[in-house]
C-alpha cells in the first residue's frame, strides 16, 4: 500500500512539474499578428492568431489565419519541443510539424509533407516576453516559394 501511495504521489508531482515548466515557457499564451510590423511575400498565408497551451506533458499549438486564397485557415499541432515530427491537422502544405528548443526564447520549426520539408524557420520571443517574431521560408501547397517575417504581440 505504501508503495502504491509513493508511486501515485510521484506521478502527481511529475504532472505538476511538467505543467509548471510549460507555464514558464516564453512561447506559451496567445499571440496576435501585428501586420504593421510584419512582411509577407505575395501569396503567403497570414497566421493572425497563434495559441500555445499545455496539453498534459505536451504543447498544443492552434493557428488561425487567412490562407493564400484569402479564405480563413485553421490548423492544430500537439507535440513536444524535441525536434521530432508530430501530426498537424488542417494545413494543406504539411502533415507533420516539429519544434526544437534552441534556448529559453527561441524555437526552430519545420513543416513536412511526407518526407519533404515544405517550410522551416524560427520563432523568437523578446526578452521582455511581449513580442514574438517568426521568420519562415518554404513552399505553399501549390509549390510556390513563400517567405515571411511575422511579428506577434502577446495578448
Amino acid at each position: 500500500m505504501k508503495r502504491m501511495i509513493c508511486l501515485l504521489t510521484f506521478a502527481v508531482l511529475f504532472a505538476a512539474a511538467s505543467a509548471c515548466l510549460a507555464a514558464d515557457d516564453a512561447s506559451m499564451g496567445t499571440w496576435k499578428l501585428n501586420e504593421a510590423k510584419s512582411k509577407f511575400s505575395p501569396g503567403a498565408p497570414k497566421n493572425t492568431t497563434v495559441v500555445y497551451e499545455a496539453a498534459g506533458d505536451s504543447v498544443k499549438v492552434t493557428v488561425d489565419g487567412v490562407g493564400a486564397d484569402g479564405k480563413p485557415s485553421h490548423n492544430e499541432w500537439t507535440g513536444k519541443f524535441d525536434g521530432k515530427d508530430y501530426p498537424v491537422t488542417g494545413d494543406s502544405s504539411a502533415d507533420t510539424r516539429s519544434y526544437k528548443r534552441v534556448d529559453a526564447h527561441t524555437l526552430k520549426l519545420t513543416n513536412k509533407k511526407g518526407d519533404k520539408v515544405t517550410m522551416s524557420g524560427t520563432a523568437a520571443v523578446s526578452a521582455d516576453g511581449k513580442t514574438r517574431t517568426v521568420t519562415i521560408s518554404g513552399t505553399d501547397a501549390s509549390g510556390k516559394k513563400v517567405s515571411a517575417t511575422a511579428v506577434y504581440d502577446k495578448q
